[in-house]
């Protein structure tokens, strides 16, 4: 276990290279779309659309990791059962976070936004392009509901795995499917000597347009 010195004492000199306010894309999905293929290409970076998502519920944050798995100008969308934690606070709370943490590259992006259901045809879509165990694994965990011991998740497994042999057509469950977040912001870091980082953050107005912004490190 790492003492209080060596905590304090851990830290990196960042790059030269940062955002150059002449070379920022009018759209911000544009920017996200070059750092997100770039993270993608960087061997170190370890699935580069997992994102943390926070939500709020009675003032109480909480966050979780989850999968980009669709990106669009309608915004950002990743898939779970509609009766987690998080489903259960996103009814209460629309108001959503996302961060990317791109360690590797010394970047992060931050989003906030809205956090909506997709139609059932796109949860349908995805669903079905899934692999088989992944479709299992939906109807067989009550998630975030407490679990006696890991064995009764294994039958519930065996159990819906009997009922859809390999083969034949496994439906998506009702409980399960796709939000979006429509965001309002995100804001764009990247790591600079002496601690100096870019932070840029474009800001959705009221007509749609996205307005840019420089902030202090």
């Amino acid at each position: 276990m790492a003492n209080r010195e060596d905590i304090a004492a851990m830290r990196r000199q960042y790059g030269e290279v940062g955002l150059v306010d002449s070379q920022l894309p009018a759209n911000p999905v544009e920017l996200f779309n070059t750092w997100l293929s770039e993270a993608t290409a960087n061997e170190i970076v370890v699935e580069a659309n997992a994102m943390i998502l926070s939500t709020v519920i009675d003032n109480q944050p909480s966050s979780r990791t989850v999968l980009l798995k669709d990106l669009t100008d309608e915004g950002f969308t990743f898939f779970s059962n509609y009766h987690s934690r998080k489903a259960k606070q996103i009814l209460e709370n629309q108001n959503v976070s996302l961060l990317f943490p791109w360690f590797p590259l010394e970047r992060q992006v931050i989003i906030l936004g809205v956090a909506s259901k997709i139609s059932t045809a796109e949860s349908d879509n995805y669903f079905a392009s899934r692999p088989r165990g992944s479709q299992i694994g939906a109807w067989a965990s009550m998630q975030s509901t407490e679990l006696s011991e890991r064995s009764v998740l294994e039958s519930k497994f065996a159990e819906f795995e009997a009922k859809w042999p390999v083969g034949t057509n496994i439906p998506r469950p009702d409980h399960w499917g796709g939000y979006v977040v429509l965001p309002t912001s995100i804001e764009f870091w990247q790591g600079r000597y002496s601690r100096l980082h870019d932070r840029i953050r474009y800001v959705r107005s009221e007509n749609n347009d996205w307005q840019i912004k420089r902030f202090y490190p």
